[in-house]
């Protein structure tokens, strides 16, 4: 039987649907707005029609909205819908039980605010449907005189996320996306690659492995660090990590199956060859080590230096609080990541187990702070699953001066929680390194997704912090938000975790904007 006997026996409707499955997988793969259909041809818009039946679907026979975990349903729909400039409203109330343990409630003003800003660049004005520009209310290392201190110029900012562990299409739209915004961005542990050198402000974050700025040896070497930052001057600080929230106390492997040349190059580490990235660090042992380490490279950098680390056992906090008190010295910036886990690969003990959450890590080391009247002098940056605006406001509540986010960045560049970040088969090309899966990621558009997504963030936080009747979120207390305890109970923070937040002066958002150290300007077409 030859081919054309074979085709008469084949209906015509049939070979026309075959045409245009073939004709559609064709355009899924040479398109690249939506990286699942690119990657997974005409079968990934199952995953759209699914999506969008979903919510029906659950209704009945799954789940609801709020069962779902890490990101329930209702938190990724706000975060997909604000990236892509869609209602992100909801209809007919509440579907959350708001008695549930642990609920937040902000309590508004009688009459709430009305702002009148003069400030010729002054962008933060509810009437800007463009842009909304809400810088840190801290000079970060001013109180240690440093010889470049740095006001961010958004509270809302990218967390420490490495080019290795997410793929370099993903970092560059967090980047550019960074830059549109005007955010800064973390580069996590893995070092400086080319893809954070898109106009962002950069937070060069220092690990146990020291890549990037390690010698031969594996040892921190401080001519390296000095020479990166004098010729990157879009490094604004610098982060020492002692712990994680995902893996606190923890080391990890890079597989030499894992190091490409690039790779290598970026973190100077040799090919062909396992790198090991020990739960301590090298260059210091003890509490007094640290605070002369994080010294002595804010004193060759001029930098402001400061630490991020999971919260457990508080006696080494107490002794860094005694130290910097008598001292003078110490980090700038203390960056509190909770235990709720993050964008790092963990063994389930440690992501379900091991270090603090964030509501009660951050209320403890604050506390400890503040006793010893540090609070005013160092800033206080909140990691852990705080990119939501209800969140963002109950940890400016607590104390927190600056938010880092990012498991929600990942989700606003296309991350659908498959929870396999770990096996380098990221359905949406985000945290893998497979060239295929990768190619789906355009960051043109994925850079105007995350700046969509953080700029309705703040937006919203602005909203809020209007509403509660101040100007700035710096101007929240630990009164201003209740926490259900259940059984029809409430308390305010400051009443449930047995402090007051030290309040800090702020004058006006045009003092913040005319700070010579603020972040790098937004380019205004």
């Amino acid at each position: 039987m030859n081919l054309s006997s074979i085709f008469t026996y084949i209906p015509i409707w049939l070979l026309i649907l075959i045409a245009l499955i073939a004709l559609l997988a064709i355009r899924d793969i040479f398109q690249n707005r939506h990286t699942i259909q690119h990657n997974f041809p005409v079968v990934g818009h199952l995953r759209y029609i699914i999506e969008r039946i979903g919510p029906e679907l659950r209704q009945y026979i799954v789940a609801n909205n709020r069962e779902e975990l890490p990101f329930n349903r209702k938190q990724r729909s706000w975060i997909y819908a604000s990236a892509k400039k869609e209602n992100n409203y909801q209809g007919f109330g509440t579907d959350q039980d708001i008695m549930q343990a642990g609920h937040v409630f902000i309590k508004p003003t009688l009459l709430g605010t009305s702002l009148k800003p003069t400030h010729p660049h002054f962008l933060y004005n509810i009437l800007d449907k463009n842009h909304y520009t809400l810088p840190a209310a801290k000079l970060i290392g001013e109180s240690h005189q440093r010889k470049r201190p740095y006001r961010p110029r958004s509270i809302i900012n990218v967390s420490a996320m490495s080019y290795g562990s997410l793929s370099s299409r993903a970092i560059e739209s967090l980047n550019k996306g960074s830059f549109l915004f005007g955010n800064y961005h973390n580069t996590g542990e893995g070092g400086l690659s080319p893809y954070h050198q898109n106009g962002a402000d950069v937070v060069f974050h220092i690990g146990t492995a020291y890549f990037g700025v390690r010698d031969e040896d594996g040892l921190f070497s401080m001519e390296k660090m000095v020479r990166l930052c004098q010729d990157n001057p879009f490094i604004r600080m610098i982060e020492v990590k002692l712990s994680q929230g995902a893996k606190p106390g923890k080391g990890g492997v890079l597989p030499a199956s894992k190091i490409t040349k690039e790779i290598a190059e970026i973190r100077h580490v040799p090919m062909g060859k396992d790198v090991n990235s020990p739960p301590y660090h090298s260059a210091f042992s003890d509490v007094q080590g640290l605070i002369d380490f994080v010294e002595s490279i804010a004193e060759a950098t001029g930098l402001p230096v400061g630490i991020k680390s999971a919260v457990g056992k508080t006696e080494m906090w107490e002794e860094l609080a005694h130290r910097m008190a008598e001292s003078g010295k110490g980090p700038d910036f203390i960056t509190i990541d909770g235990g709720e886990g993050g964008t790092g690969a963990a063994p389930p003990a440690f992501a379900d187990h091991v270090s603090l959450p964030f509501v009660q890590a951050f209320a403890r080391a604050y506390k400890i702070f503040q006793k010893h009247n540090l609070n005013d002098k160092i800033t206080f940056i909140a990691s852990g699953k705080l990119g939501l605006p209800g969140q963002a406001v109950m940890a400016f509540s607590l104390g927190a001066d600056i938010i880092n986010v990012a498991r929600e960045a990942m989700m606003s560049i296309g991350c659908i929680q498959a929870q396999i970040c770990h096996t380098n088969r990221c359905p949406t090309g985000i945290a893998t390194n497979n060239k295929w899966l990768e190619s789906g990621i355009d960051p043109a558009l994925k850079s105007q997704r995350f700046h969509n997504y953080v700029r309705t963030f703040t937006k919203e936080i602005i909203e809020i912090t209007h509403a509660a009747g101040y100007e700035h979120p710096a101007q929240f207390t630990a009164e201003d938000v209740e926490i259900s305890l259940g059984d029809n109970e409430t308390a305010t923070l400051g009443h449930h975790f047995g402090y007051q937040k030290t309040l800090i002066p702020f004058k006006s958002m045009e003092e913040l904007l005319d700070c010579p150290y603020l972040g790098h300007r937004k380019i205004l077409e």
